[in-house]
């Protein structure tokens, strides 16, 4: 399903054009700004894809608007590559939780207020997929932008520099969000917009649940190896996203571990 254009009054989705099993239809790069605002920010500018920053900056600057900022939910390259192309062309500057992706800024922590583009964006510290990993709340359309840690259509992967004990945190904070700052509406970083922020986030904390005692199962079994408890767990998976579920096997059999040192 191709969200592009799709988003809420301050928040609109450019799509770009790399999709895979692993980004679904694509990376959603956002364009936020409040209506007549004489600026704006972008979110996950994506790949460094010539076609889709023009297009971005474009978006971004119609009407006469400037960038004001570039921010990254994270710095997986499907995400932040085109964030160098984007601040060359545009001169902003772009902010992160990890400074090695940080251009022109300073650092960005959990709990930060963003003020750009007429705009109140709060920096959420949501670690699990990654450990550099934010979410932005964007209060004003009751929205939250979380990048890769909920995603429009599936669940997402725990990576190699991602953490389950931490993910499970995250969700929880997330869930407890949802409720006191009225969530009406998540805008993630692949796949369609999501308008029941409840009731996906019970999902997936009750899927990483099942997941869990599915391991816990096949261990029971005799599974040995990640590659024994893919086979065992996730036998319908396709071929080509089978080394994203040994990274999410292994951050769950380091998460299980944990449990019993």
């Amino acid at each position: 399903m191709n969200i592009d254009g799709s988003g809420t009054e301050r928040a609109r989705c450019l799509l770009a054009p790399n999709p895979s099993p692993m980004t679904l239809d694509g990376t959603n790069t956002w364009v936020i700004a409040e209506p007549g605002s004489t600026s704006a920010v972008v979110v996950d500018p994506g790949p460094q894809d010539a076609g889709h920053l023009l297009r971005v900056r474009d978006a971004a600057c119609a009407g006469g608007r400037r960038v004001a900022l570039v921010v990254l939910t994270h710095g997986h390259p499907d995400h932040s590559a085109g964030a160098a192309g984007l601040a060359a062309m545009t001169g902003a500057p772009v902010v992160a939780l990890d400074p090695a992706h940080r251009l022109g800024s300073e650092g960005l922590a959990a709990g930060d207020v963003l003020t750009a583009a007429g705009c109140e964006l709060r920096v959420v510290g949501t670690p699990g997929h990654s450990a550099d990993s934010v979410s932005l709340l964007l209060g004003a359309d009751r929205a939250l932008l979380t990048g890769d840690t909920v995603l429009g259509r599936g669940t997402t992967v725990i990576g190699p520099d991602g953490a389950l004990g931490d993910y499970l945190r995250t969700l929880d904070e997330l869930r407890s969000l949802a409720d006191t700052a009225g969530l009406g509406v998540l805008l993630p970083g692949h796949g369609p917009v999501l308008p029941d922020p409840a009731g996906v986030l019970d999902y997936y904390i009750a899927h990483r649940r099942e997941r869990l005692d599915q391991i816990r199962a096949a261990l029971a079994a005799g599974a040995r190896t990640p590659a024994d408890i893919v086979d065992a767990v996730y036998g319908d998976t396709d071929p080509a996203v089978r080394s994203a579920a040994e990274w999410s096997v292994r951050a769950q059999l380091d998460y299980l571990n944990g449990l019993t040192a």
